[in-house]
């Protein structure tokens, strides 16, 4: 597998380093009623899901209550809130030592599960453009930080999807971001380019090829394309279908330096890492 020299692959998990050299698998936990896959609506789904995730190898479970699909409907903070407290403390009762992310954009929710659930990760889709508070809620509670790029919001991204050079304007956007994030004491980033928000095909696929590029940053990089409709659009098929598209395309990202891979398909994508280290 290539491997990309002089990376932070280190992360603070709640006092627990997660070695990021090896990729790392996170699984998709959706707890929202319109989730075009996996959904979670049901105490045993849940439960059912993350168990089946875990036990084909996810190192992560990332536990999503608003959806950030394009045009999706706004969630209430308390909503989004009433979401997660069903399945943390479903998740948690029964894996207390599982690495959990919420992925949400506001710095009360997160502040909220870490401090009540001790989440180990924050996932957020706007990298603090959102909720100004963000920045600073994530630099008080020192864990670890996934920034996503995104234009907009999910509401409206794909109006937004223009861009001169789509990889030097996303590279710049993480460049001001993680000074920022520096300069308030918080070293645990994890960047994420964000497949398919605010983005067009082409966009995407002009980021896959040039994925590399990121590495500048010397900080572990998340990818998710897991069935996203960069996939099943051109293939003419359906997210359903697109599970050999999505392995296809995670294997090429973890070619390009990618450090953790966000699924709906753990065994797969477990698979996928297993052979590239293989390979070497």
């Amino acid at each position: 597998m290539s491997k990309i020299l002089n990376k932070k692959n280190l992360i603070n998990c709640n006092g627990n380093l997660l070695d990021l050299y090896t990729p790392r698998v996170m699984g998709i936990l959706n707890v929202t009623p319109d989730s075009f896959y996996d959904g979670g609506k049901h105490a045993d789904q849940i439960l059912k899901h993350t168990a089946q995730m875990l036990s084909d190898g996810a190192e992560i479970i990332d536990i999503g209550a608003y959806s950030s699909r394009p045009g999706a409907a706004e969630v209430s903070v308390k909503e989004e809130k009433e979401r997660l407290n069903k399945a943390l403390d479903i998740v948690r009762s029964k894996y207390p030592d599982a690495i959990l992310s919420v992925d949400t954009f506001r710095a009360e929710i997160a502040q909220y599960v870490v401090e009540n659930y001790h989440v180990d990760i924050i996932n957020d889709i706007a990298a603090g453009d959102l909720d100004k508070d963000m920045f600073d809620v994530m630099a008080q509670l020192h864990v670890p930080y996934i920034m996503m790029h995104m234009k907009g919001n999910p509401q409206i991204m794909q109006q937004m999807a223009q861009y001169d050079d789509v990889v030097t304007e996303v590279i710049q956007y993480f460049a001001e971001k993680v000074s920022v994030l520096k300069e308030k004491g918080l070293h645990d980033v994890i960047i994420d380019p964000g497949f398919g928000f605010g983005k067009t095909i082409e966009h995407n696929y002009e980021i896959i090829s040039r994925l590399q590029e990121f590495a500048i940053f010397e900080l572990p990089l998340l990818v998710g394309v897991s069935r996203k409709s960069m996939i099943y659009k051109p293939l003419q098929i359906t997210a359903e279908q697109a599970l050999n598209g999505t392995s296809i395309l995670n294997t090429i990202a973890l070619q390009k330096g990618a450090n953790i891979l966000r699924v709906h398909d753990v065994k797969e994508a477990v698979e996928c890492v297993k052979i590239m280290n293989l390979v070497g």
